[in-house]
């Protein structure tokens, strides 16, 4: 297991823990404004309705975030986890926006779908007992593969089928910036290791802007200062809606609880129950504040345990401080605008290597778990199975769309399988 530079109750110095968390933020905020984006186009809102949606994002994340890290009574895991828009609603919420409720209708199930977070949140300790170390390594090494896709789109520069995806100019851009942060991560000293991926991407963000590559169209467009604005869609209650969105919750109770265990992986933390039970109750709380706040329901961003994982930096402080730049950032969109602007090649650079080694840590995992027929079958089922909807997520399109709801994550499919087998295989004593 690599050595932490910073443990998760160190405190580095200011400026440098100010450019500690700016390194979260740069991982973090493309996941965070992508969802409110989604739902905002698909549902053809007005623009000033779409960027109140992500101001509502970025700023609910940056106050959940600070709670998830330095805790309050019983609410928040107290380690560095970033906390943003979660993807595994989008499906349900579509679905409630295409009706007649329209966003009142995605934002008042929301909120009432987050009592089976805030509920299931004090079953945590029980629930813990169902991730020996077969499991759990299982999940991280899912989260860490099902996000690799996202990383190579981004270093190919778009989406596949782009006029310029994986151009050979983009390509050379995000090599680049991959050699760059590999370089500081194994030579560098101090902050130039610590800081590895937040100096790559501005040294690629630099070179781009030389090549005349940055749209500087955003930035211009943006506000300079925008106040949240509460209940600005309203809330509706629609029965088939509130019945989607708690399945919706259920299932990241599942993602969450991973992601809170590969944290601990990372954070070279023990995740007790007690754990769980904070934190699941955060993601709860911080989803039925972000319905109150016109936005969609949060839970942990698992790219965040790679940017652990690559810089052995492990402060909850400098994640508080990756909180509070969400917070200006909701509140000051030019700034969220300028973060939008660094081109994808740039973030791929770094994401390919961060995301890689939240897998690498999976099997490191997984190294100290017993080799016998039953714990290679669970591994083995759960990462097939979670790959196969992860590469192939149109495996789900002919099945009924409840079924892809709760199975078009390939974290929850992994997890769940690991799960499963894991309780349901027996145990062999001539192993």
């Amino acid at each position: 297991m690599n050595k932490l530079i910073y443990s998760v109750e160190d405190k580095p110095p200011f400026f440098l823990s100010l450019l500690l968390g700016a390194q979260h933020l740069l991982a973090a905020l493309g996941g965070i404004i992508a969802v409110p984006l989604v739902i905002g186009n698909v549902l053809q809102l007005p623009s000033s309705d779409t960027i109140i949606l992500v101001n509502a994002a970025l700023l609910i994340s940056g106050v959940v975030t600070m709670i998830q890290c330095q805790g309050i009574g019983p609410i928040g895991i107290r380690l560095p986890s970033v906390m943003g828009t979660s993807f595994t609603f989008v499906a349900a919420a579509l679905a409630i926006g295409f009706s007649q409720d329209g966003v009142a209708g995605i934002l008042g199930a929301s909120l009432v779908g987050s009592l089976v977070m805030i509920i299931g949140s004090f079953f945590m300790p029980t629930i813990r007992k169902l991730f020996p170390p077969v499991v759990t390594g299982t999940v991280v090494m899912m989260i860490g593969l099902s996000l690799i896709p996202v990383a190579v789109d981004w270093f190919a520069g778009g989406q596949r089928g782009d006029a310029q995806y994986a151009s050979p100019q983009n390509l050379a851009m995000a090599f680049f910036v991959l050699t760059i942060v590999v370089v500081l991560v194994q030579w560098g000293k101090g902050i130039f290791s610590a800081a590895a991926i937040v100096i790559g991407m501005f040294t690629g963000y630099i070179t781009a802007l030389l090549l005349g590559w940055i749209d500087f169209s955003g930035v211009q467009q943006a506000e300079a200062f925008a106040l949240p604005q509460p209940l600005h869609f309203g809330l509706a209650f629609p029965i088939s809606g509130i019945i989607g969105m708690s399945i919706a919750y259920l299932v990241t109770i599942v993602e969450s609880s991973g992601n809170f265990l590969a944290l601990g992986n990372a954070t070279q933390t023990e995740i007790s129950g007690k754990h769980l039970r904070g934190g699941v109750l955060c993601d709860g709380l911080g989803s039925a504040l972000a319905a109150m706040m016109s936005t969609t329901p949060f839970s942990s961003f698992s790219q965040n345990i790679g940017v652990i994982s690559l810089t052995g930096v492990a402060s909850r402080y400098v994640v508080t401080i990756t909180g509070a730049l969400l917070m200006l950032a909701g509140l000051f969109p030019v700034f969220g605008a300028l973060i939008v602007s660094i081109p994808l090649p740039v973030l791929g650079g770094a994401g390919l290597m961060m995301f890689a080694m939240i897998i690498a840590a999976g099997i490191q995992m997984l190294d100290k778990v017993e080799r016998n027929k039953r714990n290679g079958l669970i591994i083995a089922i759960s990462i097939g199975c979670g790959l196969a909807v992860t590469t192939r997520p149109e495996i789900l399109d002919k099945l009924p769309s409840f079924v892809k709801e709760i199975f078009g994550s390939g974290i929850t499919v992994g997890s769940l399988l690991a799960l499963t087998l894991n309780l349901v295989l027996p145990h062999d004593n001539t192993e």
